[in-house]
């Protein structure tokens, strides 16, 4: 990897015209969130060391420390004498993430404003169809859950909307597997459809259309 190099180097890159500093830590994460949210690592794949650091330019330690963190976000686990993977979720803890999922956006839509600021959920959906119109999935995948996250975000309780992201960021290890079936057996702009039913029944403001355009959201398989 290009830069000055060592353990605690920093390097640079620019984005959106800014140069944006990164350490080769966070370069790690970024780098491997990206390809378990992407599906290009898949649930339950090893993770194995000399692999990572040699593809990545980097040594062992920022490698560890970036998988470290990335434990923390629930997208890598460690198994005892068997190294890291990337993390598996059981049916049942799909289950059980859908039903706090359903807890929190119930609460969040109980106790949002009469008129709350859609401009960022409008700003999503544009983002959306984008993507949907270049068959782009991650950036898809990213955008469905930004949708859901800025719908809770309306409540205006930042820890909510920061236990809710963290929720879905658990339940995006089976994006692409989800949006890959979805795209199969339904027509490519089913998931957008749903995303503005839900959309126009925040602009109608009654809580109960809200509530029923959720209920019906779509099959509840990983992230709809």
């Amino acid at each position: 990897m290009p830069g000055d190099g060592g353990e605690t180097g920093r390097l640079t890159r620019v984005s959106d015209g800014e140069l944006q500093t990164y350490s080769l830590v966070e370069l790690a994460v970024e780098r491997l969130r990206l390809e378990i949210l992407s599906g290009r690592s898949e649930p339950g794949q090893r993770l194995i060391e000399e692999q990572l650091t040699r593809r990545l330019g980097i040594s062992r330690a920022p490698l560890r420390e970036a998988m470290r963190l990335l434990a923390q976000q629930g997208l890598v686990e460690h198994i005892p004498r068997r190294g890291a993977r990337v993390a598996t979720l059981s049916d049942d803890d799909v289950r059980e993430l859908y039903e706090v999922r359903d807890v929190l956006e119930r609460h969040a839509i109980a106790t949002m404003p009469d008129s709350p600021d859609l401009t960022r959920l409008r700003a999503t959906l544009d983002v959306m169809r984008l993507a949907t119109a270049s068959d782009d999935r991650l950036e898809l995948a990213n955008a469905h859950r930004r949708f859901h996250t800025e719908v809770v975000a309306l409540a205006g309780n930042r820890q909510l909307t920061a236990l809710y992201g963290s929720l879905l960021v658990r339940i995006q290890l089976y994006m692409a597997v989800n949006m890959q079936r979805e795209a199969e057996a339904t027509r490519s702009d089913d998931g957008l459809q749903r995303h503005e039913r839900l959309l126009t029944a925040l602009e109608q403001g009654t809580p109960s259309a809200i509530l029923t355009a959720l209920t019906t959201h779509g099959a509840r398989a990983y992230l709809t």
